[in-house]
């Protein structure tokens, strides 16, 4: 029995992927954030004996064909990849959402209407007619799911199935009557002039769009009555049906309303908008600094049993004394001390998954969208920038959402400049050990001193630009929830997850090649680290460092071990300096005194953090970047440019510095 392939489209933060994954059990990202699913995904289910091959595709909210998102989806159903239609629509925005929906019906494929989130919906005390709604959809089956709860499931494929054996098509928008006209002109100027004979009245509602990909495919010479785009006709006259089955179909959704306008009043405002998202930002790094370092007590005490009680057993089975010092001063040493930062970067993706789940995310590119105009981005570019703040490689894959591949190259240029959380244990061991009580400070100091410069650059590449066009924000503002306790879970398990498994990887392979570097040399295992490959590597970066107030080869091989992860630098120190927990407060005043001795101190770290938080990204990111943008000339170029941007200011802020200090 052959497939039937369903394809799985909606807005984005609609659930879709998470009902994909409900029948399918792919693990597949689920987030707050438009443009997770960027690429169209399958799966298969098999409902009553008939297999169902099931594809997830972006999340959009038209098929204009202006997104990367839109073009791929519009692409999978014009293809004929698709049997039926599954739209999934969030029940609690049912407004937003049936633009959509309109859109499908006009394909000529046949639409199964998914009302996701139903619980949130009884929750808020509204209401939905789930008989009219159908009849004022043309006929189409209307299903109430909770992706969450797996609930509506059976029935739901049960009428994707039974509506794709009946066929059935729904055309529910009738427009003015002119432009109905020119509708039917068109349908049978394309039957007779292209014998297009499938989804023709969609092909004929384009043209009068003057959609670029249509009018290319099937240019129509009908000059007189294409005198211009319908576009805004056809959209306007789409919402006033909407218009009408809201009104007809869905009850009591004015009190939410009126809730989300009052906080909307003060978290957008033109004036205190930023200013109070700066403010949330800084309450998100107090957090991470005091609850974390409260916390991490415990996982010190850990560290140092471990790493005692793993030298007593290797001395006691007559271990060689170079395995134990790689168990010890490299593995664990590197290891160990990134654990110890598990407590600050746990609170901080715990922070910013509660900010992403009540909504207020969405509202900051709304904010920022004025500032970003006057960069020559629209404000859905600051979305990626924001997210570098979790990790810059889905910051960067977040960057197609951008309609055009200009801006989406100059978003991925400035967004490496967001402060990840691959740094903050960098920025957390220098300010604890130089800053005292301005530590927050310090560190919170690097994610302004990130932003400022991707505003900067991407200034400076506005201003190289040889044209300029006017961007339009246009963005989703979901109402305002409570944040659910299993999606902030399950985000928070996945980062903390993605964190271990790179200790787990990663930064246990980097400590015990830095191990080897430090304990060999030109004639093998070498007793002083000064004669070992990596001091013959550091000296050799001395000289360029020393202005910015790194000249120190230890400095240098710990920055070159970074590009593989950021964390690593910090484990590179344990390693270089023989701390086996740098974290602690006995480890930092020993690496505190060894610094000393050779000139290194507040100065100098903040230079040092500077310089961490500009240079080049981690390996990870510097292959998304590769992927995306399908150069490695604008790779290469990237990475050269962050280099300079980094010494610059560092040295800036170290000879700048050096005047009044």
């Amino acid at each position: 029995m052959e497939a039937i392939r369903v394809g799985f489209v909606g807005n984005p933060n609609c659930g879709k992927t998470t009902l994909f994954n409900a029948y399918t059990g792919a693990n597949l990202k689920v987030a707050n954030w438009p443009g997770v699913t960027v690429e169209k995904m399958e799966g298969e289910t098999s409902y009553k004996g008939q297999k169902i091959k099931l594809i997830d595709m972006p999340g959009i909210y038209s098929l204009t064909s202006y997104s990367m998102e839109e073009k791929v989806s519009r692409r999978c159903i014009m293809e004929q990849e698709v049997d039926v239609i599954i739209n999934i629509v969030d029940a609690s925005a049912l407004e937003r959402n049936l633009y959509l929906t309109m859109q499908l019906l006009e394909m000529g494929k046949p639409v199964v209407l998914a009302l996701n989130m139903m619980d949130i919906v009884e929750e808020r005390g509204m209401e939905i007619d789930l008989h009219r709604l159908p009849e004022m959809l043309g006929g189409i089956p209307v299903v109430p799911v909770s992706a969450r709860k797996r609930s509506g499931l059976d029935v739901l494929m049960h009428a994707a199935v039974h509506h794709y054996e009946e066929k059935h098509r729904a055309d529910v928008v009738h427009y003015q009557e002119n432009i109905e006209e020119k509708i039917s002109l068109l349908e049978r100027i394309l039957k007779e002039q292209y014998k297009i004979t499938e989804n023709v009245r969609w092909h004929a509602i384009k043209l009068l769009e003057q959609d670029e990909e249509i009018c290319r495919k099937f240019p129509v010479n009908a000059a007189e009555f294409l005198e211009r785009s319908y576009e805004k006709d056809i959209i306007n006259q789409k919402y006033d049906y909407i218009e009408e089955i809201i009104e007809d179909t869905l009850f009591y959704k004015s009190e939410k309303e009126a809730f989300t306008d009052k906080v909307d009043q003060v978290l957008t405002h033109p004036v205190w908008g930023m200013p109070i998202f700066f403010a949330v930002m800084a309450i998100v790094f107090f957090l991470t600094f005091f609850v974390g370092d409260t916390l991490k007590g415990g996982f010190e005490i850990v560290l140092d049993s471990a790493s005692a009680g793993t030298t007593q057993a290797l001395t006691y089975l007559k271990v060689a004394p170079w395995m134990i010092s790689l168990v010890v001063d490299g593995i664990i040493a590197g290891v160990g001390g990134i654990l110890t930062f598990l407590p600050n970067i746990f609170i901080l993706f715990l922070a910013l998954a509660f900010l992403e789940d009540s909504g207020y995310m969405a509202r900051v590119a709304f904010v920022m969208d004025g500032l970003m105009g006057r960069l020559g981005l629209s404000g859905k570019a600051f979305l990626p920038m924001v997210l570098g703040f979790g990790c810059t490689v889905p910051a960067v894959m977040a960057s197609r959402t951008l309609e055009k591949e200009a801006d989406r190259r100059r978003t991925i240029w400035i967004t490496p400049f967001m402060s990840c959380s691959a740094r903050l244990p960098i920025y957390v061991l220098f300010a604890d050990m130089f800053f005292g009580k301005y530590a927050m400070l310090a560190a919170f100091s690097m994610y302004f001193l990130g932003m400022l410069t991707a505003i900067v650059t991407a200034l400076v590449l506005h201003r190289l630009e040889t044209h300029t066009e006017h961007h339009t924000l246009l963005i989703e503002l979901p109402e305002y929830k409570a944040p659910n306790a299993r999606t902030i879970a399950v985000y928070v398990w996945e980062k903390v997850k993605d964190y271990l498994t790179k200790a787990g990887t990663t930064i246990f392979i980097a400590s015990i090649i830095i191990w080897f570097l430090l304990n060999f040399g030109m004639h093998g295992m070498v007793g002083e680290v000064t004669e070992s490959f990596g001091a013959v590597l550091g000296h050799w970066m001395e000289p360029v460092l020393a202005p910015a107030g790194l000249g120190m080869w230890q400095i240098g091989v710990a920055l070159i071990s970074g590009i593989s992860a950021k964390e690593v630098v910090v484990s590179s120190f344990c390693v270089l300096f023989g701390i086996s927990n740098v974290n602690s407060a006995s480890g930092m005043a020993a690496l505190t005194q060894q610094l000393a001795q050779v000139g290194f101190g507040p100065l100098n770290a903040y230079s040092m953090m500077v310089f961490c938080l500009l240079y080049v990204p981690c390996a990870a990111t510097i292959g998304a970047i590769r992927k995306e943008t399908r150069s490695m000339k604008f790779t290469l170029k990237m990475m050269i440019f962050q280099l300079l941007v980094a010494w610059t200011a560092a040295v800036l802020v170290y000879q700048v510095g050096n005047l009044f200090f």
